[in-house]
């Protein structure tokens, strides 16, 4: 493959991928404001602490085949059609362990509905074990436009199942409804516009081979997924409902943004790294262009939102949810660098370092230990606020390994996402200051989001940021190409 055609398999990609998470985001923060204004605190607590178990299995059900799938310099029908069949298995096992665990989970946080919520829920396991091979197809031949369409059509129809079964007044049972018509409606959707099925064949030995990869990201994915719910385990038990559903709105938000982009950067950088991946010099350069465009796109969003969060709360969900506000302002400042720390990663993931990126994630997680045993003394509103501050020394421990790998330090990374950086901090100022002189809640709102997106254009376009040269130069591209 010549590097052109390496450039423009990225770019159209990141298009496709960037398109399908951008109409998803959107469909979902529409619906996530509808189902807030229908639902209380102790709801979406309830919820939460279901889908920090169904996580967990879920992520054993994947356990990093999908990724070996797509790193694989060569990968057949074969390998696919194995790995499909040793999920399912998995997937048969994790939910009867979620069957049986469903009465202890109900008895330790003293909910009854856990137990037939947990049953039901846990069905999910077996679309996610065919989605996960489904999607390693979709990144492997960098073929993202059946995705886009499948991703649409699952939002949207879990989206109005969702809110139908609120207006009903079912509760926790219409976010359990929109959690399985979304897997259910996107393994459908794939399997209407990808082009792969599984054949009727099974080799243990190339699970076996894949494994020697696999259970490095498996073990590196169980950890971070125990920790990053960790947070909501405890809030649920020590605290309440209410106020792991607060934080989990709060949250949100943010997190919408950035594990959107952070699956697009992964989903097509990584099999494009990957069949760059003896050629460090290249990897390096789209690492970098990654990083760049990536925070460039990030930053303004995250910190816009922490300028508006106030405002944005009491337009959107009413003020009965304003206690989300300071967790909403936290976790904007801590996902600010998320698509460095996604970028970093794979770039180890491609190179074939899985034992590298094992060893990142004990590390973190030792650190962010100590930051929770410290935090949980103090409160919620401190809890989180520490664990904001370790995500960001977190970004020096992913970063360690490219300055050998890559010839790519953390001081080269600072010196590339600067310019964003500090453009971003200004608008958000100013647009924190609009805030306190503009009237009118909805009002003010929009005159803070589009004073928010002028200030940042013009000052790209002022400095000449060279990411905004970037995506000028593919949109001119694009076009020449309609």
């Amino acid at each position: 493959m010549t590097d052109n055609t390496m450039k423009d398999k990225i770019a159209s990609g990141l298009f496709w991928k960037l398109l399908e998470n951008g109409g998803a985001q959107g469909i979902q923060f529409v619906v996530a404001i509808i189902l807030a204004r229908l639902m209380t605190q102790e709801e979406y607590g309830t919820i939460s602490i279901i889908m920090i178990f169904i996580t967990i299995a879920n992520v054993v059900v994947q356990n990093g085949f999908s990724t070996a799938l797509v790193q694989k310099y060569r990968a057949d029908e074969r390998d696919f059609s194995s790995v499909f069949y040793f999920d399912l298995v998995v997937a048969v096992i994790m939910y009867g362990a979620l069957w049986v665990a469903a009465p202890v989970i109900s008895g330790f946080y003293k909910i009854e509905i856990l137990i037939p919520l947990i049953r039901v829920l846990g069905v999910i396991l077996f679309p996610g074990a065919v989605i996960s091979v489904q999607t390693a197809y979709v990144s492997r031949e960098m073929n993202f436009k059946g995705l886009f369409k499948a991703t649409f059509f699952a939002v949207v129809v879990s989206g109005i199942i969702s809110i139908f079964m609120a207006y009903r007044g079912l509760g926790v049972w219409a976010l359990a409804g929109q959690q399985i018509a979304y897997y259910f409606a996107l393994m459908a959707g794939l399997f209407a516009d990808v082009d792969w099925r599984p054949a009727w064949v099974f080799s243990p030995r190339r699970v076996k081979s894949m494994f020697s990869f696999g259970w490095k990201l498996l073990g590196a994915s169980l950890l971070d997924t125990l920790f990053s719910n960790l947070y909501g385990l405890i809030m649920g038990k020590i605290y309440n409902e209410a106020v792991l559903g607060t934080y989990n709105r709060g949250e949100q938000f943010p997190k919408l943004i950035v594990t959107n982009l952070g699956a697009a950067i992964q989903s097509v950088l990584l099999p494009a790294f990957s069949k760059s991946q003896d050629r460090v010099e290249e990897v390096r350069a789209m690492v970098r262009k990654a990083i760049e465009i990536s925070s460039f796109v990030v930053l303004p969003m995250l910190l816009g939102m922490f300028a508006v969060a106030d405002t944005m709360v009491l337009a959107l969900l009413g003020d009965r949810w304003l206690d989300c506000v300071p967790f909403l302002r936290i976790m904007c400042i801590a996902y600010c660098f998320y698509p460095i720390h996604i970028t970093n990663l794979q770039a180890i993931n491609a190179m074939g370092r899985s034992d590298i990126f094992l060893k990142l994630e004990v590390t973190k997680k030792v650190v962010g230990l100590l930051g929770l045993l410290l935090g949980i003394r103090f409160g919620a509103i401190v809890m989180v606020s520490i664990k904001a501050f370790v995500d960001f020394v977190c970004i020096f421990i992913n970063a360690w390994p490219n300055k050998k790998l890559l010839h790519y330090s953390i001081g080269q990374q600072a010196v590339d996402i600067i310019p964003s950086f500090l453009m971003a901090f200004v608008m958000a100022v100013a647009v924190w200051f609009l805030g306190k002189a503009v009237p009118g809640v909805w009002f003010r709102l929009v005159v803070q989001i589009l004073a928010g997106a002028g200030i940042y254009g013009g000052m790209a376009w002022l400095f000449h940021a060279r990411s905004l040269g970037y995506l000028l130069d593919y949109i001119k591209e694009k076009r020449k190409g309609v």
